[in-house]
């Protein structure tokens, strides 16, 4: 009898610790208005004019610990964490110093941690920040959990991680746009809260630059999510570009990228059921997707990185409104050092 008392208690124990997490994380769920105006900090007075000639580039920097060594638990691997506090570091100032090097007017980033257990509580937005000191900064928040219990033996953990852009231009308002559909209860409390991240961008003839930085859902099932967040996109920058504005929208789809050949990389492994093609009633005559074709710009994360035996995708790219002339768009070899993303660099002007 006291044995069954003993189980009973500790199966008590058990449900009354797992009912108090729900309960935590569902009292504290992140939940974001679905417009939230932002400042850019050093914010320049340049302005852009139509006869020059445009740089950007975009860049999921992982958290800077999905490093070649790394593979993750929810593409099929173990790892939730960075290596180590010092492999953060070492990959966050070799993205930064690529990344300033490069020298482009403007720079989408995501996947940049700002307090997460992840990779060691570091300051990421912060230190990137600091070292593009010409550079005006906005960040905001799409992944904001106060702990992801999985996997159990090493969780992900506490995790405040989002958008950022930079820009050596003047920027007139930059806005958070919160994306539709969500997962249901309880699994949408440690998945992220997606949204666009818009910047404008005044042109010397009264007109703007629309850029958007973007990171779209991944692994909800069937793809509703997705199509329900590029229902939106699709509304929004048609909206825009019947005001005669320009509009850049870059950054992770985490969809196929149209005009991408998989072939060309020699995959191996069968078609990873969580990447799907962006939908054809999504295309406009009045956009094009951008994109360099003979560059991967993402890796499988079921195993370290090993080249040739992981499988590789498109799903980093532009979308550019078609008074937009574009001049070169380059994906950047990096065989995915620092982050499972390679970054992808694009040069264009106004028309």
């Amino acid at each position: 009898m006291k044995i069954v008392k003993g189980i009973l208690a500790i199966i008590c124990i058990f449900i009354l610790i797992l009912g108090g997490y729900f309960l935590y994380m569902t009292v504290t769920d992140y939940k974001p208005e679905d417009i939230i105006q932002l400042k850019a900090e050093n914010n320049t007075q340049r302005i852009l004019s139509k006869n020059m000639e445009i740089s950007a580039m975009i860049f999921n920097i992982g958290y800077c610990g999905l490093d070649k060594k790394q593979d993750f638990f929810m593409d099929g691997g173990t790892g939730s964490r960075a290596e180590s506090k010092e492999k953060v570091f070492e990959n966050l100032n070799q993205i930064t110093t690529f990344i300033k090097n490069k020298d482009v007017d403007f720079l989408l980033l995501q996947e940049v941690d700002e307090k997460a257990t992840r990779s060691y509580n570091i300051n990421q937005f912060e230190h990137i920040k600091n070292v593009l000191d010409s550079y005006n900064a906005t960040f905001c928040v799409n992944y904001k959990v106060p702990w992801v219990p999985v996997p159990i033996t090493k969780p992900h953990g506490k995790v405040e991680s989002g958008l950022a852009t930079f820009s050596k231009y003047k920027v007139d308002k930059v806005t958070r746009f919160k994306l539709p559909g969500e997962e249901k209860w309880p699994r949408r409390l440690a998945l992220l809260d997606r949204c666009f991240l818009e910047s404008r961008v005044p042109i010397e003839d009264g007109s703007e630059l629309i850029l958007l930085n973007v990171h779209l859902s991944a692994y909800d099932k069937g793809g509703i999510i997705r199509r329900q967040q590029l229902g939106f996109l699709k509304e929004y920058i048609k909206n825009e570009y019947e005001k005669g504005n320009y509009i850049v929208v870059g950054g992770d789809w985490n969809h196929l990228v149209p005009g991408a050949d998989l072939d060309i990389f020699g995959n191996k492994d069968e078609w990873p059921e969580w990447l799907q093609k962006i939908p054809d009633d999504f295309k406009s005559e009045n956009f094009s997707f951008e994109l360099d074709k003979n560059v991967a710009t993402h890796r499988s994360l079921d195993s370290s990185y090993e080249k040739g035996n992981n499988y590789l995708s498109i799903i980093d790219g532009y979308l550019v409104s078609k008074n937009i002339n574009v001049l070169e768009t380059m994906g950047e070899k990096l065989e995915f050092k620092n982050s499972d993303h390679n970054p992808v660099s694009i040069k264009f002007t106004l028309k």
